[in-house]
């Protein structure tokens, strides 16, 4: 039997816990997850259910309370400050709602600051490769103010994929967006992963974006409560939700 390859993501026995005493919320308890290399993952659940705190653990934003996270191999636990920095600098991509461009920047200077405050000598071709892999080589000197929200997102993409990461964290990637726009966007995270083989991990309340995804982990209570492969249809997020009392 040949032997698993090693997940881009590994988090066992995950645990946060926030004040103490009266005021105690534990907003993860004992999770456990694994993603593959190249695989779309989404995360749903009710507000308060630990979606957003698994990813601020996974980006190495915060620290849990209890339990190990690994990324691209590395356990983030063991990590000095400055080395948790450099893996979330260039082996993790970040994607938010709210885009989170310099509004005075062009959509090149954008996608390419990553790269830059890196030191990267060709950081702006790479820039404008990945600004055209997502469709934006006609808008690559546009500034933020003047591309639509898609758009925007688009640059938001293409600056997370811009330091070749080999995971995604997107949260609430099209919560900003409309329906046709936010389906372009679930369509283009699809790609992420199959195409260019990124893992992707996703946060979000919108059954039919999740249905891009390959697979969908549910949590309630700071729990996962379901995980479950997706087969493309738009219902099949849904169907998850109601089967696990979540609708």
């Amino acid at each position: 039997m040949s032997e698993q390859p090693t997940p881009i993501v590994e988090i066992a026995g995950l645990t946060k816990v926030y004040g103490s005493g009266v005021t105690e919320v534990t907003a993860l308890d004992a999770v456990a997850l694994r993603v593959p290399e190249g695989q779309f993952i989404t995360v749903m659940g009710p507000s308060g259910c630990g979606k957003s705190t698994l990813l601020n653990l996974l980006g190495g934003l915060d620290t849990p309370t209890d339990g190990t996270i690994s990324i691209d191999g590395q356990a983030l636990g063991d990590l000095p400050d400055d080395r948790l920095t450099e893996l979330r600098r260039r082996r993790i991509g970040f994607v938010f709602q709210f885009f989170n461009l310099i509004p005075v920047l062009t959509a090149v200077e954008n996608a390419s600051l990553p790269l830059r405050l890196d030191g990267v000598k060709d950081a702006e071709e790479r820039a404008v490769a990945w600004l055209e892999r997502v469709g934006l080589g006609d808008r690559l000197h546009n500034r933020p103010d003047q591309l639509s929200g898609g758009q925007q997102q688009r640059v938001a993409i293409a600056r997370a994929l811009s330091t070749e990461p080999a995971l995604v964290l997107a949260d609430e990637p099209t919560g900003n967006l409309d329906s046709r726009s936010a389906s372009e966007i679930g369509e283009l995270l699809s790609q992420v992963s199959t195409q260019w083989g990124r893992s992707v991990l996703m946060v979000t309340h919108d059954p039919r974006i999740a249905s891009y995804a390959q697979r969908l982990v549910l949590m309630r209570d700071g729990r996962v409560v379901d995980d479950v492969e997706l087969d493309g249809s738009h219902d099949g997020p849904r169907q998850a939700l109601e089967r696990a009392g979540l609708l």
